[in-house]
């Protein structure tokens, strides 16, 4: 059984940082690509940021480039989104997933990022 629990989410000031982590476990880590999406109110959950344990390769998408870090451990079964310089866009419910970008295999529960202006 895959399960996915993210946790770190919270209300930060513009400019700030937060850190998301998420424990993930019942999948193979050299099968999948993993990582975070992310919905707003009234748009579609979107992949933000993903990683492959197999390559290490890594993804970002164009509006978190640069501010955002993605990391992953497989022996501790963790993968982390470092974010900074957040934006008042940034605000979103966070998502860890299985499967990234274009798709979720397994998605865990949301944790609530916001950020003040």
């Amino acid at each position: 059984e895959v399960q996915l629990q993210a946790s770190g989410g919270g209300l930060v000031h513009t400019g700030g940082s937060l850190r998301l982590s998420c424990v993930a476990s019942g999948f193979r880590w050299d099968r999948y690509v993993i990582g975070w999406f992310r919905q707003t109110p009234g748009k579609g959950r979107k992949g933000i940021s993903c990683i492959s344990e197999d390559d290490g390769s890594t993804y970002y998408e164009d509006s978190v480039k640069g501010r955002f870090t993605i990391s992953s451990d497989s022996a501790k079964n963790t993968v982390w989104l470092q974010m900074n310089d957040l934006k008042p866009e940034d605000t979103a419910v966070y998502y860890c997933s299985v499967g990234c970008p274009l798709y979720s295999d397994y998605l865990g529960q949301g944790t609530q990022v916001t950020v003040s202006s």
